[in-house]
């Protein structure tokens, strides 16, 4: 417990740098996964403030869409939702600011320096990789951000509910400000920092990944060619129905479970996902449609099945009680 009035950002910030301050002298891993920005949707009242203010000064008014039979947000105007992410800026620049304060155990060449041998910094030494684990919430749950140019967001099969920003930064290999187009995932994770820490890969671990160290060294460079899979085999709050995607290349397939039909598009001329070509392109369609069931098929992927209890109107009378 904290004291009253504590914002959890701040405290899940504080608690990492006791951590890195305990284990300063000794390799460690930090894993910080913020509770922001997630529902319930909650802000510091300062920072509450601020954007509302902004809001106002800006003269930003709610626009809405339609994604499925939800309604999506379009504008980024959600004040509180913009409060979260500053908070959760803050509390990481607290643990970035405890890697600049403290000396690195090491003895190396310093970054952007002309002198051998010298104690740096541990910011000097530490691989830091921030991503988030799916995209915005935009169509549920007070709809507090919008994800645009992708279509739909988190719980959905889109490019909004599917990518994420994503920053790598390796002292001495990763060059400030450069950007990697190449199509990645978090399984690529491990493999990653078992290279990075000059260990041997573990091929049984990490099976669904490769090293990306390649890309951090030259961000202009090409992975071997390869399938990207996803599995969401169930409804989700947020909108999203059972289905699965795989993406080759540009050309990225949706399966829906429930009905079975497919949509295909070109994301390198279709970010935006409006454009379904599965008409348009059949045997390209099927093809990708069969690596998304035989990859099921390798991983023994579970699929949903009917529910025998299941009525469109009981869901209605329980809720009504």
């Amino acid at each position: 417990d904290g004291p009253p009035g504590e914002h959890l950002p701040d405290r899940l910030a504080i608690e990492t740098v006791k951590f890195i301050e305990a284990h300063k002298d000794e390799p460690f891993l930090t894993y910080l996964s913020f509770y922001s920005v997630h529902t319930p949707l909650m802000a510091r009242e300062d920072l509450k403030k601020k954007y509302e203010q902004r809001r106002t000064e800006r003269n930003l008014q709610d626009a809405w869409g339609e994604q499925g039979q939800r309604k999506v947000r379009l504008v980024q105007s959600h004040a509180v939702y913009a409060g979260m992410v500053e908070a959760m800026d803050q509390a990481i620049g607290k643990v970035l600011a405890t890697l600049d304060r403290l000396p690195s155990p090491l003895r190396f060449a310093v970054p952007n320096s002309s002198s051998r041998g010298e104690a740096g910094k541990l910011a000097d030494n530490t691989i830091v990789i921030f991503m988030s684990d799916n995209g915005g919430l935009s169509t549920s749950e007070g709809h507090p951000t919008s994800n645009l140019p992708l279509r739909a967001g988190k719980g959905w099969l889109y490019e909004g509910g599917i990518r994420e920003p994503m920053i790598v930064r390796w002292p001495g290999t990763t060059k400030r400000g450069s950007v990697c187009h190449e199509p990645v995932t978090s399984t690529d994770f491990y493999p990653t920092m078992l290279e990075m820490a000059q260990l041997p890969a573990r091929p049984k671990q990490h099976c669904d990944g490769m090293s990306l160290a390649a890309l951090l060294k030259k961000p202009d460079a090409k992975l071997q060619p390869r399938e990207l899979f996803w599995h969401y085999p169930h409804y989700g709050n947020q909108g999203g129905s059972p289905g699965g995607a795989v993406r080759v290349g540009d050309l990225k397939l949706i399966e829906f479970y429930e009905d079975d039909h497919v949509e295909l598009y070109d994301l390198a001329k279709d970010i935006g996902e409006k454009k379904n070509l599965a008409a348009k392109m059949p045997e390209k369609a099927a093809e990708l449609r069969k690596k998304l069931d035989d990859w099921r098929k390798s991983v023994n992927a579970a699929m949903p099945t009917p529910n025998p209890n299941y009525g469109p109107n009981k869901g209605r009378k329980r809720r009504k009680k």
